[in-house]
């Protein structure tokens, strides 16, 4: 059996099932390695340049490139407790989308509901009187007692949902004169809201979604673990021009003429990187032409 043959077998054994796909990427580490010997030495224009220097901006390009360029969602889904809170994950930076599950296993997308919070809610006395918790007894040191929890979100959580298609429903809104005003489309819907407590760091849910299935899609960093630190191939010229970039740039004396170039590359090749990723079939983009041809009633 030749190399490729025993590389087959090896990669299709099902106990490898948590290296399926890896092809594709390249590991940060193989990128530092492959930058430092083919962009740093003599005749070159960085011509010395640290180790720690380059894993740097290479981190640096990983992170800014995972925000609107990598695949980097991930997904979490957990069943919503009763007290109706999710934890934000420890790589969390922006949310893609929340979806409740349903019976069918198709995703129903969830709306913020963007007129609440969970605010610091002071503890008062019957007459209104501010209270204070003194950590060390001296008196100082007063700071203000919490109630936990907020009024506001007590009653969030308390609240039921109202059927948006009911003339009596609360997102139709009259006008002084009596006029009737339509729906707002995000608010006409049966699955259920949610808003996002990033002081806290949780996610909190109407009480029409205890129990229910939910899908939380984020935005990583993807600096989490050293198997997250990878870069797809379509990307890796964009990270060497990141790093090349992000040296050259911080060096004195280095000619503007020289920044501005490895400047516009870095672009380009981001701008390239993007492209590929987007993903674009032929075949499904057709048909979503089709369905634009389609007359609004």
């Amino acid at each position: 059996m030749g190399l490729l043959g025993q590389t087959q077998s090896a990669y299709y054994d099902s106990t490898n099932s948590a290296n399926y796909g890896g092809y594709q990427f390249v590991t940060l580490d193989n990128i530092i390695n492959a930058f430092n010997l083919i962009y740093v030495g003599e005749d070159k224009i960085i011509t010395k340049a640290s180790r720690t220097d380059i894993q740097f901006h290479a981190m640096r390009a990983v992170q800014e490139l995972s925000y609107d360029v990598f695949r980097s969602v991930k997904s979490q889904e957990i069943e919503v407790p009763p007290s109706l809170k999710m934890i934000l994950p420890q790589d969390y930076v922006n949310y893609v989308k929340l979806v409740k599950v349903d019976s069918d296993g198709i995703e129903r997308v969830l709306y913020p509901a963007r007129k609440t919070s969970n605010p610091f809610a002071i503890t008062q006395d019957g007459d209104g009187v501010y209270q204070f918790t003194d950590t060390d007894d001296d008196g100082l040191n007063d700071s203000l007692l919490e109630q936990d929890p907020s009024d506001t979100w007590s009653k969030y959580q308390d609240q039921s949902e109202p059927d948006p298609y009911t003339e009596d429903s609360t997102d139709l809104e009259v006008d002084s004169r009596g006029r009737r005003y339509g729906l707002d489309p995000q608010f006409a819907q049966f699955n259920g809201t949610f808003f996002i407590d990033y002081q806290r760091g949780y996610i909190h849910f109407g009480s029409t979604l205890a129990g229910e299935t939910i899908i939380l899609k984020y935005i990583s960093d993807g600096l989490g673990t050293d198997d997250e630190m990878v870069v797809h191939k379509f990307c890796e010229e964009a990270v060497y021009k990141w790093i090349a970039y992000g040296i050259i740039s911080t060096r004195a004396n280095m000619p503007p003429p020289i920044v501005a170039r490895f400047k516009r590359e870095k672009f380009a090749e981001t701008r390239k990187a993007k492209i590929r990723l987007s993903n674009i079939k032929m075949e499904e983009f057709t048909q979503v032409l089709k369905g634009l041809s389609k007359p609004i009633k």
